[in-house]
């Protein structure tokens, strides 16, 4: 991918990797992995 490439925000995986979820909080984007989401969540 490009400089501009996405990772997850807990992980540092990449869509290469697996899928990525978008996400915004406090006017910010951010994006997690599918396998990171249910972590995030649930604590």
């Amino acid at each position: 991918m490009g400089e501009f490439e996405h990772k997850c925000l807990n992980c540092s995986s990449t869509s290469e990797d697996r899928p990525l979820i978008v996400c915004e909080f406090k006017g910010k984007e951010n994006w997690v992995c599918v396998r990171c989401l249910p972590i995030l969540i649930h604590g």
